[in-house]
């Protein structure tokens, strides 16, 4: 575990409180996998203007940092991270409305802002419902479900550069794709996401919300951690499919294991470690290419060593 020095701490804690700086803290904790080593320092960030300092200077001396949300779509290494995670949570997760227009802090869960849409008369939004990330992950990767995804609601996001500067990107400078954006080019940290939505009838959001958490209730392994899909789509195929008809339901690795349910997730049955789950993930791209000639590209990322 690389020890940072103690100049760092202090110009850490020149602008967090020492509660919320945790020293070789376990990412298990913290990753809807429930899996990770430590990291050597974990911060919960309250404030922007902690990031505005932080990641200048850590940019500056060459301390490795990453932005941690809700920790979904993520598998850390059993090594850990030798660097700084920057959690952006509770502590920043205001949610704003006025009219159609909804402000989200990045903090701010895709299930707490799919609700207060509803809550509001607010439609467009459902999709997000059952998502189990930040909305701050939901632009980055600009994700989906259903139907839906970030780019047809997203008017506007609020990033932080790693110089410190704060801009705002419109819908088109986000470059949104399919799971990326130009966050995924350039270090930018989302701090706030404007969203335009439409007016709609109350009653029949929730309706939909709830038919959609039925389907994911009835397809998807939620009885077990994971990180959600495991592999993008490839075009023109199923990932789920595909790995099943390469045989390989159920197929597992000390405890990780390919879902019966829904054979696109990879889940953690108890004690499965981030190396039983890459070698799972080896172990299907390999298969699916050698059987039908499509590499299957990861969706979630990979922190620390492997």
């Amino acid at each position: 575990m690389q020890e940072l020095s103690g100049a760092v701490y202090e110009f850490i804690e020149a602008y967090v409180p020492k509660e919320d700086i945790l020293k070789e803290e376990p990412m298990c904790k913290h990753t809807t996998f429930r899996i990770g080593g430590e990291a050597s320092c974990f911060i919960r960030i309250s404030l922007w203007e902690q990031l505005s300092k932080l990641i200048p200077y850590f940019k500056q001396i060459g301390v490795p940092y990453f932005i941690l949300g809700n920790g979904s779509n993520l598998l850390v290494s059993d090594h850990g991270y030798q660097g700084v995670i920057l959690q952006i949570g509770d502590k920043l997760s205001q949610i704003e409305t006025e009219g159609n227009i909804m402000k989200v802090q990045a903090g701010a869960l895709l299930s707490k802002a799919a609700k207060t849409a509803m809550d509001q008369g607010l439609t467009g939004l459902e999709f997000a419902s059952g998502i189990p990330g930040t909305i701050g992950g939901g632009v980055v990767m600009n994700a989906g479900a259903y139907g839906g995804e970030m780019k047809q609601i997203v008017e506007s996001v609020t990033v932080l550069s790693d110089d410190g500067e704060i801009l705002r990107l419109d819908n088109d400078t986000m470059e949104f794709g399919y799971r990326t954006s130009v966050i995924k080019k350039y270090p930018f940290t989302v701090l706030e996401v404007t969203l335009r939505l439409k007016e709609g009838s109350r009653e029949e959001i929730q309706e939909r919300m709830e038919d959609f958490a039925a389907r994911r209730k009835e397809k998807q392994p939620l009885e077990f951690p994971s990180a959600g899909s495991t592999f993008k789509r490839p075009e023109g195929y199923f990932a789920g499919k595909l790995i099943m008809d390469a045989g390989l339901r159920g197929y597992s690795i000390g405890g990780a294991r390919i879902s019966e349910k829904h054979c696109g997730f990879v889940v953690n049955t108890g004690k499965a470690t981030a190396r039983d789950v890459a070698d799972v993930i080896e172990e299907v791209q390999e298969r699916v290419k050698d059987r039908f000639g499509v590499l299957l590209e990861r969706e979630i990322i990979y922190l620390g060593i492997f």
